[in-house]
Order: C-alpha cells, then sequence, then structure tokens
C-alpha cells in the first residue's frame, strides 16, 4: 500500500509539473493584457519589456469610460447575456426534450437538420437575418433584436437531448401512470434531474452572448444601445487608437467571465463529463 501511495504521489507530482507551463503559457497573454492595461498609449509600444503593471489604469479607465460610456455599455452586455441565457437554456431544453422523449414522423430528419445547421458559418445567415429583423419587423435597436435571433442554439438543442436520452424511461413512464401531465414531468423531474447539463449549457451560452460583436455591431446603430465588445471596437479611429482604453476595456471584459468560470467550474465539469457518459 505504501509503494503505491509514493508512486500515485509521483505521478501526480509528473502530471503537475507537465502542466504548470502550459497554465502559465496560457496565463501568460491574459497577464500581459493586465500590465498593458495600466500603461500609457506611448509605454504599450515601448522597445522595453515591460512585465510589472504600472500606474495608469485609472486614467485609462477614465478615457474609456469619456469615448463610449463603457460602464453602460457593461450594463447592456450584462443584461442581456442574462436573459439570453435563460430563454435559450429553456428553449434548447424544449427541444431536447421533444426529440429525446417523444416519437413523430419526421423525427429523424428534424435531428439531421439541426445537425446540419451546425456546419453553417454565421457569415451565411446574417445577412438575411438582418434584412428580416431590421426592414421587416422593424426591430433593429431593441432588445429584442438583441436577444430573440441568436435564442435557437442547434448544439444546446443536441447538448440536452443526450442528457434526456441517458433518464431511464421507466421513471417518466412511472409518473404518467400516476397521473403526472407532461408538462409537469418536463418542469419536475427531468429538468432537476438535467441540472448539471443546464449548467454547463448556461456558462457556454452566457459565454457566447457576453462575447458576441458581428450581430449587436449590425443590428444596433444607436450609441446608448451599444454592448461592451461594441463599444471597445469604436476606440478603433482612423487616425487615432485607443490602446490603454481597449486594454482596460479588454481587462474588464475578461475579468468577469475567469470569475464566473472559476465559480462554477465544478458544475461546468460535471455538466460535461454527464453529457459525455453514454
Amino acid at each position: 500500500m505504501r509503494s503505491r501511495s509514493q508512486s500515485l504521489l509521483l505521478r501526480q507530482i509528473a502530471l503537475h509539473a507537465a502542466l504548470a507551463p502550459l497554465a502559465l503559457i496560457w496565463l501568460f497573454p491574459l497577464w500581459m493584457m493586465f500590465v498593458f492595461s495600466t500603461m500609457p498609449d506611448n509605454g504599450i509600444f515601448s522597445p522595453e519589456i515591460v512585465l510589472w503593471p504600472s500606474t495608469n489604469f485609472v486614467e485609462n479607465f477614465k478615457n474609456l469610460q469619456a469615448d463610449t460610456d463603457f460602464i453602460g455599455a457593461m450594463a447592456i452586455s450584462i443584461g442581456v447575456a442574462i436573459i439570453y441565457t435563460f430563454l435559450s437554456v429553456m428553449l434548447t431544453s424544449m427541444a431536447g426534450w421533444a426529440l429525446a422523449r417523444y416519437r413523430f414522423v419526421g423525427r429523424s430528419i428534424v435531428i439531421a437538420i439541426i445537425i446540419g445547421t451546425i456546419t453553417l458559418p454565421f457569415s451565411v445567415v446574417v445577412i438575411p437575418q438582418f434584412i428580416m429583423v431590421a426592414r421587416e419587423f422593424r426591430l433593429a435597436n431593441t432588445w429584442v433584436a438583441l436577444i430573440v435571433p441568436p435564442l435557437f442554439n442547434s448544439l444546446g438543442v443536441l447538448f440536452m437531448r443526450q442528457s434526456f436520452s441517458m433518464m431511464p424511461g421507466e421513471l417518466f413512464d412511472a409518473a404518467r401512470v400516476e397521473g403526472v401531465k407532461e408538462w409537469q414531468i418536463f418542469l419536475r423531474i427531468a429538468l432537476p434531474l438535467a441540472r448539471p447539463t443546464m449548467a454547463a449549457l448556461a456558462i457556454i451560452l452566457f459565454l457566447v452572448s457576453w462575447n458576441n460583436y458581428l450581430w449587436p455591431l449590425l443590428i444596433n446603430s444607436k450609441p446608448g444601445m451599444m454592448t461592451a465588445p461594441v463599444a471597445l471596437g469604436t476606440l478603433i479611429g482612423l487616425t487615432k487608437v485607443s490602446w490603454g482604453g481597449i486594454m482596460a476595456g479588454a481587462m474588464l471584459l475578461t475579468a468577469p467571465i475567469l470569475v464566473i468560470f472559476v465559480a462554477l467550474q465544478r458544475h461546468f465539469i460535471a455538466g460535461i463529463a454527464a453529457g459525455a457518459i453514454k
């Protein structure tokens, strides 16, 4: 037993020794982004190699706020991401439940179409989607245009379908025998069992909404409706680029995501593992 424990300890030490440099390689760009956010514009392009923070972060943030109202843009991004994540998780869960537990004509065709949509790049559908939302529905510069068009997520549907397919059908049949209605089975039995998968999907969808740049850029032309990535992009002008403000804004955009992932990584890993068991 002692030799086995020592062997396990040596393996763990070797594993951490191999992964530590990889972690440092991944963290180094984030660290340099933080360092650049604390430096003036002329210091960022200095020929000297600077690895430690300076004292110009507050000034960069003031310039960023004066140019873009970044706090307001962050508030819009947070609101859009939260609403989008909740609605998209519920929509994909209902679609995944129907595809996993109900048999109907054309079910395999629907699944094939959903799988096929994953291969389509967003650039293929963005122009017809923009024409439909902005010209036909006249919803440009509204929260509806920001949230509703990207709601249906094909990968999320397949993700939830896999989770519901792994659940024992006898459990739901017993509930039907007891007279439980279908919507109650879905809300009170299926969704609680799929909580780890829903948590992982919610993190992914929140990241998708938080980092979304192209669609908010196209559908909104009012400064008061800009999301944070779009507001950050406005700092790149034809004659002037506020690199210090861009680095400060990028740092503020990245920090919440890192905090959320570290706080919820247990749920994320559990949900991914639960979807990969079958």
